[in-house]
């Protein structure tokens, strides 16, 4: 989802100016600074007053036995928040959970209480009528100002998406690609069945729908959406604009990391503009031993924060820096480090340097949902789209972006301790890595509890097992742009294949191949839907 409250940020390349959220926060954002810690410290410990402090470096440094006061703090997730009506003191938590519930608390998150999506005229913006892209940033202002002024304290933070700004173009767009698919693989022999995760205001799943049924009846009298949704108050929105007009579609209030039910059938599975707020992890490393720490956020009292690192323990880390290893993509440290111990050792001794790497955001939520596509939806197809890059990202590798809107303009922030709920945490994906990550844990086998064996044949078919054989017997060579095939799943003419493996595609070459390009061009032949979202990617 693209934030932006004027046209001006609609292009990646034209940043804002860093502004700093403690100037509009200044009695919420209460971080102890580290001259009032090292004071704090020394009263504690008296007897530290005289040992060197050379290496004595309070951003990157860390002692394996972190402060006993937060230690003593409950451990808390997201989920234990859900009921609370204000955000929680004295605990800590796992940074996801931290942005988690900062984003996702039903009484207190971000997006149930302050996010508003931009929804330009129900038509649409009539493209063929406008001069210019000059015009068209002018209309979409427009848009934003019929919203009205908020004159104090944090407003409403309205965003906007592709979805909504070329609608109903771009969501036909989708509904080509995924016709295409299904007609050649599956009608008539299978339903048409979509799940989208995150549908917002509904406006995808709309135009998805209404393209089917005024060009393909046939197909839609087979077809299935289902909305999945987080968020009480967007679910209502989806169900008042979907339900009537396409009773094919159900609307499921829950999150999709808390799914449980199997589908067996071939389906189609949309993620637009919703992996960008997929909680991430903070770990660094030793730079003695390149053992890596997870980062706990604290929070005391008073609602300050802190931080500080222990060894990786959660399940979901060690589970994702596995995945890291076994696809051998590098470290977030340089190579010469890693290939030289005695380099990091001797850089580790010099007076004032870090003894922890820098931070790094790393997608754990997102590997949560590939696990959930593996094991619940065995015979999908995945379509998700979102950021590779994005301006104004807080330091660290793999580091969001956090801003709010204050007065009617985007504050960029500089730190991940911002109050919970009054903004907008989002991170930009490295599409090659997920592809690599997303292509190893389908190829992963389930255990016999996780069969995903199809135990019915289609009608062209034996009701034998397609791999009775080997999936490799009648040929010693298989592709590798193809997975390994499902036992039970074989082609038309009968013999095991596996689904194309995804492609990473920027967001001009797949509009290129499935929109209609004339319906969003200009007087001028600029086509905005093609230009901007620069910074988007498509996986497919």
């Amino acid at each position: 989802m693209l934030r932006a409250t004027s046209s001006a940020r609609l292009v990646a390349k034209r940043k804002l100016p860093r502004v700093r959220p403690r100037s509009a926060f200044s009695t919420s954002l209460r971080v102890q600074n580290d001259e009032q810690r090292e004071r704090e410290r020394r009263i504690r410990n008296p007897d530290d007053i005289h040992k060197d402090k050379f290496n004595y470096n309070p951003e990157v440094s860390f002692t394996e036995e972190p402060n006993v006061e937060h230690v003593q703090y409950p451990t808390v997730t997201a989920n234990d928040l859900e009921s609370r009506d204000t955000p929680p003191t004295e605990v800590r938590m796992l940074v996801r959970d931290f942005i988690e519930d900062s984003l996702y608390n039903p009484n207190y998150g971000y997006f149930p209480r302050q996010a508003v999506i931009l929804d330009p005229p129900s038509a649409g913006f009539d493209f063929p009528s406008l001069r210019n892209v000059v015009q068209f940033e002018k209309k979409v202002t427009e848009k934003y100002i019929s919203y009205g002024y908020d004159t104090s304290g944090p407003g409403r933070q309205i965003w906007h998406t592709p979805t909504e700004l070329f609608k109903p173009w771009y969501g036909h767009a989708i509904a080509k690609c995924f016709i295409s698919e299904y007609l050649l693989k599956y009608f008539p022999y299978e339903d048409f069945v979509i799940y989208e995760i995150g549908a917002g205001n509904g406006t995808l799943a709309s135009n998805i729908l209404d393209y089917i049924r005024d060009n393909h009846p046939d197909v839609y009298d087979r077809t299935r959406y289902n909305i999945v949704e987080i968020s009480g108050r967007m679910v209502e929105v989806q169900k008042e604009r979907l339900c009537e007009s396409h009773p094919c579609v159900t609307v499921n209030h829950q999150s999709v990391f808390h799914w449980t039910k199997r589908e067996p059938a071939p389906c189609f599975f949309i993620a637009m503009e919703v992996i960008d707020n997929f909680a991430h992890d903070l770990i660094r490393y030793d730079l003695r031993t390149l053992e890596p720490y997870q980062g706990w956020v604290t929070i005391d009292h008073n609602g300050d924060f802190g931080m500080h690192y222990t060894r990786v323990s959660d399940p979901l880390i060690r589970s994702f820096l596995d995945v890291r290893r076994r696809l051998k993509h590098p470290l977030p440290i340089r190579p010469v480090f890693q290939k030289y111990p005695a380099l990091r050792r001797a850089y580790a001794n010099l007076p004032l340097a870090p003894n922890l790497s820098e931070e790094e955001y790393i997608p754990t939520r997102l590997l949560s949902l590939l696990l959930t596509l593996r094991n619940y939806f065995p015979r999908h197809r995945l379509l998700l789209s979102d950021f590779h890059s994005l301006p104004d990202t807080i330091p660290g590798r793999n580091a969001p972006v956090v801003q709010t809107r204050f007065r009617n303009t985007t504050v960029p922030c500089t730190t991940l301790f911002v109050k919970q709920g009054y903004f907008d945490i989002f991170f930009p994906t490295d599409f090659e890595r997920l592809r690599d990550m997303y292509e190893l844990i389908l190829s992963e086998p389930l255990g016999p509890s996780q069969s995903t064996s199809v135990n019915r044949a289609l009608p062209h078919t034996s009701s034998a097992s397609s791999l009775s054989l080997g999936s490799d017997f009648f040929s010693s060579y298989y592709p590798k742009n193809r997975r390994t095939p499902l036992d039970g799943v074989v082609s038309a003419s009968g013999l095991p294949v596996g689904e194309r493996k995804s492609s990473v595609f920027t967001h001009a070459e797949f509009l290129q191949r499935y929109a209609d390009l004339k319906m969003t061009r200009l007087k001028s032949g600029e086509n905005p839907m093609l230009e901007y979202y620069q910074n988007v990617k498509f996986l497919f």
